[in-house]
């Protein structure tokens, strides 16, 4: 939304580790073993169009946002060929763009001296709330329990990894979206938007 209103190039960098956990799964790499990942880096094909997700030619937007994709994809984007694979692919696409971008090690690792760094939280059982809803959106019926404590497990594994952890850069300023809805969410950002203009 943000993206539209000021006409930028938005970039969901977490869907595109989700599409390689999802070709993961797909063709039965084993994720301990290296040269399996390295393999399927080098022969896999994600893009991204108009707000939809492919791999390998087919659009795979539904499938990357299966409880089954988002239990290893934590896993995934912790194998430092990876990282390394699509923080380049991050920063080609963004090259000579005005973007806005999302994930966990953007402020920190891909784009250090960006112009704006916002650190977005909420409580994990809000996030929890907001996942059962969006996959019941989706025709996918999960149990919030079992949602709460996978966002807790994912949390604590990413902020402790060894490639790019997440953490919020020094330089973020940070809004807690807990009590807010969307538009709220999107008025926060444009304040601050408005303010580096």
């Amino acid at each position: 939304m943000v993206a539209e209103k000021y006409r930028l190039t938005y970039l969901d960098t977490g869907a595109m580790y989700r599409m390689i956990a999802f070709t993961s799964i797909r063709d039965g790499v084993d994720l301990d073993d290296i040269a399996e990942v390295v393999n399927l880096l080098d022969k896999v094909n994600i893009d991204m169009k108009d707000g939809k997700f492919y791999v390998d030619g087919h659009d795979v937007s539904l499938e990357i946002r299966t409880p089954e994709v988002t239990a290893i994809v934590s896993k995934v984007a912790a194998i430092r060929e990876v990282r390394v694979k699509l923080v380049d692919l991050q920063r080609k696409i963004s090259e000579g763009k005005d973007v806005i971008l999302d994930g966990r090690d953007i402020g920190t690792v891909v784009f250090t001296n960006a112009d704006l760094k916002i650190f977005l939280v909420a409580s994990p059982e809000e996030r929890a709330k907001r996942r059962v809803l969006d996959f019941k959106n989706k025709g996918i019926d999960e149990n919030f329990e079992d949602v709460l404590s996978e966002i807790i497990r994912r949390d604590e594994f990413d902020s402790n990894r060894k490639e790019s952890p997440l953490k919020k850069a020094e330089d973020a300023v940070e809004i807690d979206t807990s009590f807010m809805n969307i538009d709220e969410v999107v008025g926060a950002i444009s304040e601050l938007v408005e303010k580096k203009k």
